[in-house]
């Protein structure tokens, strides 16, 4: 078997809406810290943040006023750059005030440019050292299950570069040895690193094949398309269980999405925007997201 072939209950109007209007509002997070630095890993935030809206507003188990809550899902950004996305979303869900965005990368904040755990509340683990955060992710998931916690679940997010490392493919393959059905990856397949495309760099396709061969249920799915999540993460979710196959998302997502500007700029990987350019994006991802609500 090559593909997850459950085949889950579509999800309703009202969920739908609330996971799109928290992506809109990620989305002008992202902006609004990367206008506030001038510059910054803006493509890759608002091309996964469909996924981080699903995952906050509708998959995980956490409590806003108790980031550290014992009985929470554990979600941990391995892409550390892509923290200004993960600063949105934990303003989105509550867990930091909207208004701290506007101080990212600044001396003395709490929202450094690259996640860590030490500094933001929310945060899991200091990424960023690429290639690592799966791995982090099975000692989670192990741990929680030695602990009796059965109902806990880890997500893990990682980028389509950090499966040229050969550590994450390790992580993979002890995860379904050790039969980690807590735990649930998802790639963010973008299509771009920092030295270029990321199928120039090194070959990693076919990727559901590969997560197959490795012992776990993959699926592939359109990872700006809000429903498709939504219906990926609950076939995926309801396999979970202390022990079982690990579950795998292949997400693919396109850097910049939302905002016509971004998309079609070439050096999408760290971005240096122009101050009359910010404007101009907002403006584009509102209009973009009105035309999506009234369609």
């Amino acid at each position: 078997m090559s593909q997850v072939s459950t085949v889950p209950a579509r999800p309703g109007v009202e969920r739908l809406a609330t996971c799109r209007d928290a992506a809109y509002r990620i989305r002008m997070g992202v902006l609004e810290q990367g206008e506030a630095q001038g510059e910054g890993y803006v493509g890759q935030g608002l091309g996964a943040a469909d996924v981080l809206a699903v995952l906050y507003a509708d998959v995980l188990h956490h409590r806003a006023d108790d980031p550290d809550w014992a009985d929470r899902d554990r979600f941990l950004l391995s892409t550390g750059h892509y923290a200004l996305l993960m600063y949105a979303a934990l303003a989105e869900a509550g867990v930091i005030p909207r208004e701290e965005l506007t101080t990212y990368a600044a001396d003395g904040s709490r929202l450094p440019m690259s996640a860590m755990s030490t500094y933001t509340p929310g945060v899991e683990i200091s990424g960023g050292s690429l290639g690592h955060g799966l791995g982090l992710a099975v000692g989670h998931a192990l741990g929680l299950r030695h602990q009796g916690r059965v109902d806990q679940r880890v997500f893990c997010l990682f980028s389509d570069g950090e499966l040229n490392e050969g550590s994450t493919w390790e992580a993979a393959m002890s995860a379904s040895s050790w039969e980690l059905g807590n735990l649930v990856g998802i790639v963010d397949m973008n299509g771009l690193q920092a030295d270029g495309r990321t199928s120039d760099v090194l070959r990693n396709e076919p990727q559901v094949d590969r997560w197959t061969a490795f012992g776990w249920d993959a699926q592939r799915v359109d990872g700006n398309d809000v429903g498709a999540l939504l219906e990926a993460f609950d076939c995926a979710t309801s396999r979970a269980g202390a022990h079982g196959r690990p579950q795998v998302l292949v997400c693919d997502t396109t850097v910049g999405k939302g905002v016509p500007l971004l998309e079609n700029r070439e050096r999408l990987h760290f971005m240096k925007i122009a101050p009359e350019e910010w404007p101009v994006c907002k403006d584009q991802l509102t209009a973009g997201y009105s035309r999506g609500r009234h369609s």
